[in-house]
């Protein structure tokens, strides 16, 4: 199996950009009536859940903004939820998330995923692999959630992202 993919230098700003719309935790009702739901980031999945929505599927790394254990990793634990954990280097999105994401979203495995490394890229083969009609939010830091529809032309310009990345 290959290591995947990472970001090269030199396209991190391309990255660095953010993609979707902002959401609200107001909204988080409304959207899940119509949609499936993925949660990328510790925030957002403990956000989805005291909202009382369990998502498709949540990856979460058990940090945020570089401060380690999380609500939500305690939730995860106290909970006694089954989870993946993978390895996950940052700015790489390794086969085994891949992988995992894949795996989770067919149903073949458990529909949370703990990142030992840096779930940012994950956004992406979350919303390349994800059913139609899903909508994947994560956490901006410091700014709030953003949201990304599956549609065609938003799957395109992930699709385009992933296709930067140097394998």
């Amino acid at each position: 199996m290959s290591a995947g993919r990472r970001l090269p230098p030199d396209k991190r700003e391309v990255f660095q950009e953010p993609v979707g719309y902002d959401i609200h935790e107001k909204d988080l009702e409304t959207l899940n009536a119509k949609n499936f739901i993925i949660a990328v980031g510790d925030v957002v999945s403990l956000t989805m859940r005291k909202n009382g929505i369990v998502p498709l599927l949540s990856i979460y790394d058990g940090y945020t903004e570089r401060r380690e254990l999380t609500e939500f990793a305690d939730l995860v634990k106290n909970e006694n939820l089954s989870e993946t954990v993978v390895s996950n280097p940052a700015g790489e999105i390794t086969r085994e998330l891949e992988e995992a994401v894949k795996n989770a979203l067919a149903g073949k495995s458990e529909r949370i995923i703990r990142v030992e490394g840096e779930e940012d890229l994950a956004l992406l083969p979350c919303v390349l692999y994800a059913p139609e009609n899903t909508v994947v939010i994560y956490g901006w830091p410091g700014r709030g959630m953003k949201a990304v529809d599956t549609d065609g032309p938003t799957r395109t310009h992930i699709r385009h992202l992933f296709d930067m990345m140097e394998e």
